[in-house]
């Protein structure tokens, strides 16, 4: 399996949930329901979005934006 990376079409903020569904085989509409139902829940979900934004290369990288 390849490593998960941050789509450069399809974002929404980040790309975080796009790849993430990217990943797992599902839509990246499902992976943001899933992450506003957990958002419902006591924990990390903000910071762990906020750390995969950071961690997750994006596809574009390398590239300029010119």
């Amino acid at each position: 399996m390849s490593r998960p990376a941050r789509p450069a079409n399809g974002r929404m903020i980040g790309g975080v949930c796009a790849a993430l569904a990217r990943r797992f085989g599902i839509s990246a509409t499902t992976m943001r329901v899933i992450f506003l139902a957990s958002c419902l829940l006591p924990g990390p979900q903000f910071l762990l979005y906020i750390a995969l934004w950071i961690l997750l290369p994006s596809e574009n990288r390398g590239r300029t934006a010119w």
